[in-house]
């Protein structure tokens, strides 16, 4: 298979300039809006441990957010084209960040918690089997230095 390169921009700006710049650790607002092409500004800040607004997203978030979602859409694909009609689908998922004097801030692990329904539950197994496919189709997964964990519960679905 021929190797295939995508590429992603965006543009950042820091908008937390309060008069001071970062004169002191306290003088500045960690906030900051995105944007990309043809959509919705998105408006981020730090984690509110780390003095952000507890009323937008942080980068922590949208990392376990990122594997949740492609997760998500390499299972949609697998699903059709294995005969898995899937009708519902949520994650809870979480993460954990870990601080030391060495590394510094990381993320240490991720768990998604998929709660799903589908229409022929005798295809359980083979619906839990394609979320081990979906972990090895993910891109953000292939991305990640930890094996990003999985708890599925399957029900039948109520048509």
């Amino acid at each position: 298979m021929m190797n295939k390169l995508h590429h992603y921009t965006m543009r950042l700006v820091w908008t937390g300039n309060r008069g001071e710049g970062t004169a002191t650790y306290r003088s500045y607002d960690r906030s900051y809006t995105i944007s990309i092409n043809n959509k919705a500004d998105f408006y981020g800040t730090a984690d509110p441990v780390f003095r952000g607004d507890p009323t937008k997203h942080n980068p922590e978030e949208l990392f376990v957010m990122s594997l949740s979602s492609c997760h998500l859409l390499s299972y949609l694909h697998l699903c059709a084209v294995n005969g898995i009609v899937l009708t519902d689908y949520e994650d809870d998922a979480k993460g954990s960040m870990e601080e030391d004097d060495v590394k510094g801030g990381y993320i240490s692990d991720v768990t998604l918690n998929i709660t799903m329904r589908i229409t022929d539950i005798s295809k359980k197994k083979l619906a839990e089997e394609l979320h081990h496919q979906a972990n090895k189709l993910c891109f953000i997964a292939n991305s990640v230095n930890f094996q990003v964990k999985h708890n599925i519960t399957i029900l039948a679905s109520i048509l």
